[in-house]
């Protein structure tokens, strides 16, 4: 079967940087059965094209790259017939997906993978924040033949926009996370807190921070691309936190599971997450996660993790402090986590996508 694949991005042709791996473990495992051609909106600035874990990557790069994208889907499958279009996110590329499946008479499949149907007017993240944004995902829930997302968070607003869609969450790749089993706390240590992500205002380090300056004691170490120009470090120097947190900036997928190893507890701060994959991954080393009810960690409370309501630094200073002085809770929500997170691993992303398809064309 041939497969058209649009991302806007986290495809580079490195496998190390700019990429997300979710997705790259998605596209190794359906490259092994079926020949996955990846339309990129803008991994790079020019056009190119490169093979990435047995997929042929188009970056379609420039100007007027929706319909250029769309242009460059027709051409492939004059040269060999898709049989069904993915999208991995909505946006442009469930735009593009949409068109280009229309255009030819393909089946297609949105995965909603992020904020494209939120609106956070104070920090002006989301998909939905302005007219062409609502009419742009209008047109891609209305016209997709399948619509999937990772947590119930996003089905809830899928459903709130009046459509279906299913549960399909992006698994950790266990060939590169390989499973550690839970650790007990060294006695006397100091709780070591961990966040990956990048620094920027949807992420919230500064919620972090301040529920961080309440918990006397702990440290944090945050793991991630600054886009915020130094910001998130002169409040943490602003509010006498500079000896307690560690910036390590962007690290390799590689170079993450000896720094999570160190830690105790994952924190989240988000405002809004389709996953995030972070969890799971930590989960897979053996790291429970607490923080703001977005996502997995919405889902996953009171079992498999603890939540707050985003925003509310209290209210996750609390969790912090509860967990640091309950090491019995932390090992629990350790072991629940991991077990949720191994039972939905990217081969099992990979075989409900099997599935999907399968079902799509009457198979």
């Amino acid at each position: 079967m041939k497969i058209a694949v649009v991302v806007p991005g986290g495809v580079d042709r490195s496998g190390e940087v700019r990429v997300v791996p979710a997705l790259l473990a998605l596209l190794k495992r359906l490259a092994l059965r079926h020949e996955v051609h990846v339309f990129a909106l803008r991994q790079e600035v020019e056009p190119g094209e490169w093979w990435l874990h047995g997929a042929r990557v188009h970056n379609i790069g420039g100007r007027a790259t929706v319909l250029r994208a769309v242009k460059a889907v027709m051409e492939e499958h004059r040269r060999g017939r898709f049989e069904l279009v993915q999208a991995i996110w909505s946006g442009s590329g469930g735009a593009v997906a949409v068109a280009a499946a229309r255009l030819l008479g393909l089946r297609c499949a949105v995965h909603v993978a992020g904020g494209e149907l939120v609106a956070l007017r104070d920090i002006g993240y989301g998909g939905r924040l302005a007219l062409r944004g609502r009419l742009r995902e209008a047109f891609v829930l209305r016209g997709a033949d399948a619509l999937t997302a990772a947590s119930q968070c996003v089905l809830d607003q899928i459903a709130a926009l009046g459509h279906e869609a299913r549960r399909l969450p992006l698994g950790v790749d266990l060939d590169v996370w390989p499973q550690r089993a839970p650790r007990p706390r060294e006695a006397g240590a100091p709780l070591r807190l961990v966040q990956v992500a990048s620094l920027n205002r949807v992420k919230d380090q500064a919620c972090l921070l301040q529920a961080l300056a309440q918990v006397p004691g702990a440290e944090l170490d945050l793991i991630g691309e600054d886009t915020l120009g130094g910001a998130v470090q002169a409040l943490a120097a602003q509010w006498g936190l500079a000896s307690r947190v560690r910036f390590h900036g962007f690290k390799t997928q590689a170079e993450l599971p000896p720094l999570l190893a160190q830690a105790h507890l994952h924190v989240i701060s988000s405002r809004h997450e389709a996953g995030p994959l972070a969890v799971l991954e930590a989960a897979v080393l053996g790291l429970p996660s607490i923080g703001t009810a977005v996502g997995h960690l919405a889902e996953w409370t009171p079992d498999a993790a603890l939540v707050a309501a985003p925003g509310d630094a209290a209210g996750l200073a609390a969790l912090i402090a509860r967990v640091a002085g309950d090491e019995a809770l932390r090992l629990r929500l350790a072991f629940e986590a991991q077990r949720r997170a191994l039972a939905e691993d990217a081969a099992f992303c990979h075989d409900r996508f099997e599935q999907l398809y399968a079902g799509l064309l009457g198979r």
